[in-house]
């Protein structure tokens, strides 16, 4: 994605889930059920779509995500239509400060909208697939998560 403006980026990934669901058969997806999933600044990115949809950034009109997953962030802003949300940070993160995040989590909660979140120990940003950590199982609990709201 282009960087140096977070609306752009957005932009790119809404071209991204256009081209996506326009080849739906060769890449054999659907959109009934789909979720998007970002770190760091790709979890703003796929906050804001999940938030606006995919139209409002210069895309196809498409169902919004079922569900988000946001890893190690510090994305603050949501809507009361945000689909369910996935959110996950390291304890040691020095980037995505983990009380921001947890207080987002806090917020989301408050308003009524579906939300996990997971704070794993001993490890900072950029866990990625967390082999060999706390965090080596986060991918099985955001699909746990995801399928819930199936």
């Amino acid at each position: 994605y282009r960087v140096g403006d977070g609306y752009n980026a957005v932009q790119d990934l809404a071209r991204a889930l256009s081209f996506i669901e326009e080849n739906q058969e060769l890449f054999k997806v659907n959109f009934n059920n789909y979720s998007i999933w970002g770190s760091s600044a790709g979890a703003r990115m796929a906050a804001a779509i999940g938030s606006k949809g995919v139209e409002v950034f210069g895309g196809k009109k498409l169902p919004k995500p079922k569900m988000i997953v946001m890893l190690y962030t510090g994305q603050s802003s949501f809507t009361l239509e945000d689909p369910p949300t996935f959110v996950a940070v390291g304890e040691n993160d020095k980037i995505a400060n983990p009380k921001i995040v947890e207080n987002r989590v806090n917020e989301i909660k408050k308003v009524g909208l579906k939300v996990e979140f997971h704070k794993y120990p001993n490890v900072g940003h950029g866990f990625g697939l967390g082999i060999g950590t706390s965090a080596e199982n986060w991918i099985n609990d955001a699909i746990r998560f995801w399928e819930k709201q199936k």
